[in-house]
């Protein structure tokens, strides 16, 4: 399974920006697809993941109410609409996929990850 992130950028701190993540390869069909995010010194932490079956979503306290986390099925991809930014937002942001569907906030129950893609939120 491939996963491509895309849609990062600058932004100003209450701006919003949307992050998609295309999957290709593999078939999944039980999965879920998640986003973690890791600033400069920090550890990757979880933001969002959602059931690809039953479009179930769970969120960081930290993101609830701001992001919003949905899938596309016929094209395969996942979305993490993202307002009310802030700077402490700023990170770079990975998409996963766990096979086994289990909407996991940790990280290493996921199986694929794309490459980060850099959300800056300026003050």
């Amino acid at each position: 399974v491939q996963l491509q992130a895309s849609g990062g950028g600058l932004v100003q701190a209450g701006g919003f920006l949307r992050l998609s993540c295309a999957a290709s390869g593999r078939t999944l069909r039980k999965h879920s697809m998640g986003w973690f995010r890791q600033a400069l010194g920090k550890e990757r932490e979880f933001v969002s993941a959602i059931d690809w079956k039953s479009g179930e979503t769970v969120y960081a306290d930290s993101v609830k109410g701001r992001f919003t986390i949905s899938r596309d099925s016929a094209k395969n991809t996942v979305y993490l609409q993202m307002n009310s930014l802030r700077p402490e937002d700023t990170a770079a942001y990975y998409c996963a996929a766990d096979v086994n569907g289990l909407n996991s906030r940790t990280a290493y129950m996921y199986d694929y990850w794309g490459q980060g893609t850099l959300v800056t939120v300026s003050s």
